[in-house]
Formats: C-alpha cells, sequence, structure tokens
C-alpha cells in the first residue's frame, strides 16, 4: 500500500491506497479531527475511542468494517491506526453532529476520483500538488525546490527499496539517522521545533532547509550505490556519511551569515494553535 497524505482545508488526512483493491483507506481518527474541529489529535483520538465503544454496543457494523493499518505519527513513527475505506466513513459522518459532515463527504467522493485519474496520468498528481502548494502560499521558487527534494528522496527509497531495506521501520529509521545527522536534530524534534503534529515536516521547511535535506540524501544514495550498501546496517553507515557532508555545509553557511539553518518556521494558518510565524521566508 502507498501512503499518500490528503489535504482537508488545512488538515493533513493521513491516507493509503492498495492498488490491488484499487481502495483508499483514510485514518478514522483524522477524520473524526476534522469534524468535531478539535485541534488537539489526543482529544479526537479519545472522541473516536467513546464513539467506537458506543456504536460497538448497539451492535454497528461500522466498527466491524474499520481495519487497522500502520500510519505514520507525529513521532516519525509508524503504529496500528483504525482506518476505513470512503463507503465506511461516509456512515460513520452521520454519526458525528457537525457542520463539517456534507463538506467532509464531497471531499471523500472528490479525492477517489482524483486516484483513479492520477493513475492513468502520473503529471496529475504533480500538478495537483503544486496548486495546492500555491493557493497556500508558497512561492514559485519554494515548490521547485520541494519537487525536487521529492524527486531525490525518491531516487533514494527506490535504491533501498531494492537492496534489502524494508519499507516502514528501516526507512524510517535511516530517515532519521540522516535528518539527524544533517542538522543536529531528529524528525519529531525538528517537528516540535516547528509546531507541527501530524502534518508533513517537509512541506513546512524553508527553502535552506529543504535544499540540504536533499544534499544529505542525494550524498547518501551516491555512497550507498558507490559501496553497494545492502540491508539496513550498511545502509546506516552510508546515511550517516551522507548526512554529515551536509552537516558540514550547512556549518559553512552558517558561519558566513551568522543565521541558523533549523528554524521554528511553519507554514501555519496565521492563528492556528501551532503557528510560530507566516510564511515566506523565501
Amino acid at each position: 500500500m502507498k501512503i499518500i497524505p490528503a489535504i482537508f482545508e488545512e488538515r493533513e488526512i493521513r491516507r493509503l491506497y492498495d492498488e490491488k483493491t484499487e481502495t483508499w483507506f483514510f485514518s478514522v481518527v483524522d477524520i473524526v479531527q476534522v469534524l468535531t474541529q478539535q485541534p488537539d489529535y489526543k482529544a479526537a483520538r479519545n472522541y473516536w475511542k467513546v464513539l467506537k465503544n458506543r456504536l460497538a454496543k448497539e451492535g454497528s457494523q461500522l466498527v466491524t468494517n474499520c481495519n487497522q493499518l500502520k500510519l505514520p505519527a507525529a513521532d516519525g513513527k509508524s503504529y496500528l491506526t483504525d482506518v476505513a475505506n470512503a463507503e465506511t466513513l461516509l456512515r460513520l459522518v452521520q454519526s458525528v453532529p457537525s457542520p463539517k459532515a456534507e463538506p467532509i463527504k464531497l471531499w471523500l467522493a472528490k479525492v477517489g476520483y482524483e486516484r483513479m485519474q492520477e493513475m492513468s496520468d502520473p503529471a496529475l498528481a504533480l500538478e495537483r500538488a503544486r496548486s495546492t502548494w500555491q493557493k497556500h502560499g508558497r512561492s514559485e521558487k519554494w515548490i521547485q525546490q520541494r519537487m525536487t527534494g521529492q524527486e531525490t528522496r525518491n531516487k533514494l527509497t527506490d535504491y533501498w527499496a531494492d537492496h534489502e531495506v524494508k519499507k516502514g521501520e528501516e526507512y524510517a529509521i535511516l530517515t532519521n539517522l540522516i535528518h539527524q545527522e544533517w542538522s543536529g536534530v531528529s524528525v519529531k524534534a525538528h517537528k516540535d521545533l516547528k509546531g507541527l503534529q501530524i502534518q508533513n515536516l517537509r512541506d513546512h521547511m524553508s527553502e535552506a532547509e529543504l535544499i540540504f535535506t536533499a544534499l544529505a540524501e542525494l550524498s547518501t544514495r551516491q555512497i550507498a550505490e558507490t559501496t553497494n550498501a545492502t540491508g539496513l546496517t550498511e545502509n546506516k553507515s552510508a546515511a550517516k556519511s551522507g548526512g554529515k557532508i551536509s552537516q558540514r555545509a550547512r556549518l559553512d553557511l552558517e558561519a558566513q551569515t551568522g543565521k541558523h539553518v533549523v528554524t521554528g518556521d511553519n507554514y501555519l494558518p496565521l492563528g492556528s494553535a501551532g503557528n510560530i510565524r507566516g510564511a515566506n521566508d523565501e
């Protein structure tokens, strides 16, 4: 399954696409958080726990139709999370009194249709991403750097996939190692610094943070290719070396400019609980 987050009214909804059955699975808690308009993720999770127990006692099939799949959490690790397909969620929406009920139903129908289009024409996915970033106020320079960085990331994960690195936890271990080496902080610490919860860290990076992330991942892949690194242990070594190359470049830049590359700046909407500053810093 492919993890492809989606955005609903500035909120990230975690979702997976099962190519075998051509089915979307969405995080139930993320949908509940939107419906309850609850800024605190833990409160939304508790709401779903209570609702889930109530529905189970009533003998509702909604709970039975929910599955558990591993999804990335705010700490960068993946945990078993309640997920459901669009059909089940459309029924669940009726159990939560909310002014967001109709908008979320329309959105669920829309994202399913878009995925079918993207399967026949992958360029549409890139254009939709570009359009979303533009709507959120990103500059063309930032968008180009974000897309270039994603391409670099994809080439690295393709290498891992072909060299006995397991998707999920081992990818997360290597990603965090690279990030720790170049930035001096873990992925979770960087997200905490920016006031992020389930949001994608890279979507809230400055141009400089994106560039140094890309340099670290590019260096890691080229070192791994040169040494034919295979398995987690050998790729850990490549990850540390690649991250250090970017670290040295970061420290040189900071020495010249007197400014920190890694900051708490983010692109969260003004007035939101986690907002530290508004865009842009390009």
